[in-house]
């Protein structure tokens, strides 16, 4: 069952506010380079229902072969017969907000381990690898980390070519 946390928990290695146990369904989707989002369905009478709000965290099950993931709640839908859509996106979206000042790198794990230290605003997560590439990686503007970490020209899976192989990670 997919477990609700609040939308400021950093801990998730306990059951958080509680257990979605009246979940009716969840479903996550993850598209490559794309979407990984949550829909879950969930009765207006169901424990929690009323601590499930915008921006919660909701770790669930994304497949599975991997460990639960952390999405937090971007929409609830109108209930219809005393069920509502949650909709949530992978918590990852949330570096998206976090913007980056101007800096330089030449390998792949001191890039990483400089978004953190480059980050305007409190950024509640922590980059690493252990992959050592070497070659010159730059914000030259701001931008968000997200931006940075991948999916445009220039940033560190394209710089890196980051692949499957290499452990790296979020935290």
């Amino acid at each position: 069952y997919p477990i609700l946390y609040s939308a400021t928990e950093t801990n998730f290695d306990h059951n958080g506010i509680g257990i979605l146990s009246a979940c009716v369904s969840c479903e996550v989707t993850e598209e490559a380079n794309g979407a990984f989002e949550l829909a879950m369905t969930y009765p207006m009478d169901g424990v929690h229902f009323a601590e499930i709000g915008d921006r919660a965290i909701i770790k669930a099950k994304a497949d599975q072969f991997r460990d639960p993931q952390l999405f937090r709640v971007y929409a609830i839908s109108k209930p219809m017969n005393g069920i509502v859509t949650v909709l949530a996106e992978h918590i990852s979206y949330d570096l998206s907000g976090i913007p980056v000042k101007p800096f330089s790198a030449t390998g792949a794990a001191s890039a990483m381990s400089m978004l953190k230290d480059n980050a305007v605003v409190d950024c509640p997560f922590d980059f690493w690898t252990d992959k050592n590439t070497t070659g010159k990686f730059s914000v030259p503007h701001p931008a968000s980390i997200r931006s940075r970490l991948g999916g445009v020209q220039g940033s560190i899976l394209d710089v890196y070519e980051m692949d499957a192989a290499s452990n790296s990670g979020i935290d």
